[in-house]
Parts: structure tokens; sequence; C-alpha cells
């Protein structure tokens, strides 16, 4: 019995002295539970709506004043022309339209019923879902206070929903555009940081720094086979989401394929930042997993709309490159969204790939110096 109890002592004090084991057995629970805690929510917060108000009168004010006070709902600001709402939604910018029609309270007063028209993106349909059925509750809610009053006669206001860019409301159309940025994530950063990481691991990085090939020659043959097979992956995800699960692709293809390789370079140059801070493919897995995969999964808005998350999380999900690659990807594909629109996105990138070269160069030339 004691060479029991002193075996399982052993075990309990290897635990304690190995700090890789320690931060699994406590620091994962903990990240889990705030992550998983914060970001799976499905109501909606703060969402920004437009408001299109052709009548201009007492009952509408007061329909948008209801809105505004709302935590659900931000009014952002008025627009003039109908045709101007698509473009709102291609920018991403706004979450809904309300359209009011012209004589509002007159025609309320003639008992007939104006409708409340509410125009909301699909190309997020769980998000547009809840959205429509927040700004509906608000409107049926200000009608019963104002028939309570004999305000309202009984022809009542009516509410028209009009979902843009994914009417049918396919979740596909929400998860295969996601989809690539988790796969391409996982293949480029994950597959590129174990791979540098289990050279250096088994004493091969010395013997290839000694030879004639340069460190950046020896890295870019590291990553370029990744580049190739990302790439062909991103081919292949491509054909299936447009001829197997049949999801609309209304933008340009050499955008979208440009995109995907610039995407493709940040998660490859984050994969070589890993790789040169890990000591070996253990700690590089680690890092992957619980610094890329669950953050691309939980933040960047694959499933869980970024708008309901706190504050604090809404600023970390802001260095998840996923993030700015899922707002391109869906755009493209189901907004026909051009360079024009997604400047911005891009642009991130761009800064993103340079920033982890540029770090990934200091700690390689510390390592050899």
């Amino acid at each position: 019995m004691d060479a029991f109890i002193g075996f399982v002592t052993k075990e309990f004090k290897q635990i304690y002295r190995d700090k890789r084991t320690l931060l699994v057995l406590f620091g994962m629970p903990i990240i889990q539970m705030l992550l998983f805690g914060f970001a799976i929510r499905n109501e909606v917060e703060d969402a920004k709506v437009m408001v299109l108000d052709a009548s201009r009168d007492e009952v509408t004010q007061q329909i948008i004043s209801k809105v505004d006070a709302s935590k659900y709902f931000t009014i952002e600001g008025h627009i003039q022309r109908y045709d101007a709402i698509e473009d709102l939604f291609q920018q991403g910018e706004i979450d809904e339209v309300l359209v009011f029609e012209s004589d509002f309270a007159r025609k309320l007063q003639r008992d007939e019923q104006p409708a409340v028209h509410i125009i909301t993106d699909a190309s997020n349909p769980n998000l547009a879902q809840l959205i429509q059925q927040y700004s509906s509750s608000i409107i049926v809610d200000y009608q019963q206070r104002m028939s309570d009053d004999d305000r309202i006669q009984q022809g009542g206001i009516g509410t028209n929903v009009n979902m843009l860019f994914n009417p049918q409301l396919e979740s596909v159309n929400l998860f295969v555009p996601g989809l690539i940025a988790v796969i391409l994530m996982l293949i480029s950063a994950l597959m590129t940081s174990i791979s540098i990481t289990r050279e250096k691991e088994m004493g091969n990085m010395e013997i290839l720094l000694v030879s004639p090939l340069r460190p950046a020659q020896i890295i870019i043959g590291k990553v370029l086979p990744y580049l190739v097979l990302a790439f062909v992956n991103v081919l292949t995800v491509l054909v299936m989401a447009r001829w197997v699960f049949t999801v609309p692709f209304r933008g340009s293809y050499s955008l979208f394929l440009a995109e995907s390789l610039l995407f493709i370079f940040t998660a490859l140059a984050l994969g070589v930042y890993i790789s040169t801070r890990a000591d070996d493919q253990q700690t590089a897995m680690m890092a992957s997993l619980a610094g890329l995969l669950l953050p691309t999964v939980l933040l960047s808005g694959f499933i869980f709309p970024i708008s309901s998350m706190p504050v604090i999380l809404q600023w970390i999900s802001n260095l998840i490159p996923a993030r700015w690659f899922l707002v391109i990807v869906r755009s493209i594909m189901l907004k026909d969204s051009g360079l024009l629109l997604l400047w911005k996105e891009t642009l991130i990138l761009v800064i993103m790939t340079v920033g982890f070269i540029a770090l990934s160069v200091k700690n390689f030339k510390i390592r050899l110096e």
C-alpha cells in the first residue's frame, strides 16, 4: 500500500512540475468556460438600424423612438431612397432597415392598415430572424399600448418582412462560406507550425541552417507545399459549395480566389510565427488549437454574431484573421460585393500578414544569434 501511495504522490508531483500539463488541466477549462459562456449567445444587442420614413409624422416618430430606446437596436440614421438599401447591406455596416409608408398616421386614423417594412440581411439567417422577431414585437407592443388608449382603431399596423441575399434562410449559406476560413486556417497555420517545429525537435533545422540554403529559402521551402495544398483546397471547397450544397455565388470568382490567396498567406505567416516561438510539436499544436481553432470558430462570427458578444470579446475578435476573411467570403458569395466595398477587410489582412512575417523574421534572427 505504501508503494502505491508513493506512486500516486510521484504522479501528482510530476504533473505539478510540468507547466504545460498544468496549463492544459487548469488553463484550458477556464479559457473554454469564458469563450463558450460569453460567445455562445442567441440574443441580439445593439443591432444597427437605418430608417426610411416617408411619413415623418407623430406615429412613425414614436415607433422609431421606441425601437431606439430598446437595448436590442440602435438607430444609425435616416435614408431618403429605397434603392440605397441594398448598397447599405453590401457595405456591412447595418443589420436592418425600417421602411414606413407615407401618410402613416392618417391611414391609421382612417382605420386602414399602414405597414412597416422590416428589411434584414439574411446572409446570416439566425441573426436576421432574431432581428425581425424583435422588431415585430416592439411594433406589436406599441400597437397594443395605443389600442388601450383608443389611439389606434381596428385597422392596426401591419408588418412586412423582407430578407435580402438569402430569402430562403438556408443555414448552409451561412456555414459553408465560414467553413472555408476554418479549413484554410487549420491547414495553413496549424500544419505549417507543426511541420517546422518537427524539424527543430528532430534536430534537422540545424543541419538545414548549415546547408547552402539561406534561412529564407528554408522557410519558403517548408511553406510552399502548404500554400499549394491550401489553394487546391480552396478550389475543392468552392466546387463543393457551388454544386454539392448549391450555395449561391453572385460575386467575382477572380476576386474570391485573390482574397483566398491573401488569407492563405496570412495563415501561413501566422503558422511560421508560432513555429518560431514553439520549441516542439506539442507546444505548436497547443498554441494553434487554443489560440487559433477555438477563437476562429467562436469569435470570428462563423456561428455566433459578434455584435451579441461582450465588448471585450468584440475587441479580441478584431485580432482574429478569420473574422475579416469571413466578411469577405460571405460578401462576395452572397452579396456580389466588390473590392471597393471590401478594401478595409483586405487592408487589415495585408497588415496582419506583414506583421506576422516581420515578427517571424525577428524571432528567427534571435534564434540564429
